[in-house]
């Protein structure tokens, strides 16, 4: 199966409301871990999900998020 990468960003007064999008939406992401820069003021985060295609990839997002992130298909690669 395919991987992306789900990448939001958002302004500082919707950082709280990126997380709690998360509240009662169905999504394999909840309670999982993410690599964001909020704490350090950049306000964005990365999600790896496996999906068939991006619009599958983004409905892994509740919409509020969805609407402001992009998915960016990824493979793994060795580094020489």
């Amino acid at each position: 199966m395919p991987h992306f990468l789900l990448h939001n960003r958002h302004s500082a007064d919707d950082c709280g409301v990126v997380f709690a999008a998360f509240r009662g939406f169905a999504s394999p992401l909840r309670h999982t871990d993410a690599f964001a820069s909020c704490r350090g003021g950049g306000h964005e985060i990365w999600w790896r999900v496996a999906a068939e295609d991006e619009a599958a990839a983004l409905r892994q997002l509740p919409r509020f998020v969805a609407t402001t992130s992009t998915a960016t298909r990824i493979d793994r690669v060795a580094t020489p």
